[in-house]
């Protein structure tokens, strides 16, 4: 691995830590789920979202990096830099504000799309687990090497979003699959099946306006393909090109076996 890339990761290892700090101390805080204003992408700012976020532009500023940063909340920040830190400071905001185990913070750094994504770190926040991978070196679950399994063609796993928004198709592949979850953290299930805990991750909604950003998918999008796996949109168009901001969103199948996506939705709905 570059010096350079080794640094980045370095930073990136700091800036989880200091948002897991900032979770964990929340939460004992009565106010962590207070709606303190609406985000850049148009969503409520819970109080936990803006504490974490400042923890990452704080510790940039201690860093001395000039990164530009794309956050769900700021929205695009300006910081006279070519590179671009995409953030998530809460993934699964929901989830933590209720103190269920599933959250996380996720980092990626590129430059203008999600192609460009060459450094991606997700921390569990429950777990106090990293996932983290950089273009051509891998994929690593707390410095381990990690890799998608192949599809066993039955028994698979399936991270589904449900709920009232959830399209039809989606309802109609829960009850094809074998076993499905929903967990409510697009970062953390795109990593679970990045070690081969699941087959797929699909998010598709009816109503495009609450479907996924580019700060839910760009540290799991390098993650993922660096552990042998691979991203799409819902009808199987590359992602590559999906630009890192937080106004544009998108429909997301992500696999560990190019065998399952094939076959998904190829299968009539019974």
């Amino acid at each position: 691995m570059e010096e350079a890339t080794r640094r980045e990761l370095g930073v990136l290892h700091r800036i989880g830590l200091a948002v897991e700090r900032v979770a964990r101390e929340s939460g004992r805080s009565p106010h962590r789920a207070d709606v303190v204003a609406m985000g850049a992408s148009g969503t409520p700012t819970e109080e936990l979202d803006r504490l974490a976020e400042r923890a990452i532009l704080d510790a940039l500023e201690e860093e001395r990096l000039d990164w530009n940063v794309v956050s769900e909340e700021a929205g695009v920040v300006e910081r006279g830099g070519r590179r671009t830190l995409v953030v998530d400071p809460i993934d699964g905001t929901a989830n933590a504000v209720r103190n269920l185990p599933f959250s996380t913070v996720s980092l990626a750094l590129g430059e203008n799309d999600l192609g460009s994504v060459d450094l991606g770190l997700v921390r569990d926040l429950a777990r106090g687990t990293t996932y983290w991978a950089a273009r051509g070196e891998g994929a690593f679950r707390d410095g381990r090497p990690i890799r998608t399994r192949a599809w066993p063609g039955r028994g698979e796993v399936v991270f589904v979003n449900l709920g009232r928004f959830a399209s039809p198709r989606s309802a109609a592949l829960v009850g094809r699959a074998r076993r499905v979850r929903s967990l409510g953290c697009a970062s953390l299930e795109i990593a679970l099946v990045a070690e081969g805990g699941g087959d797929a991750y699909v998010f598709e909604n009816a109503d495009g306006t609450t479907n996924l950003r580019a700060t839910d998918i760009a540290a799991a999008y390098r993650l993922l393909l660096e552990a042998g796996g691979g991203m799409s949109d819902a009808t199987g168009r590359s992602l590559e090109r999906f630009p890192l901001g937080v106004t544009q969103r998108t429909t997301v199948l992500a696999w560990g076996d190019p065998a399952w996506a094939k076959a998904a939705w190829e299968t009539p709905a019974p």
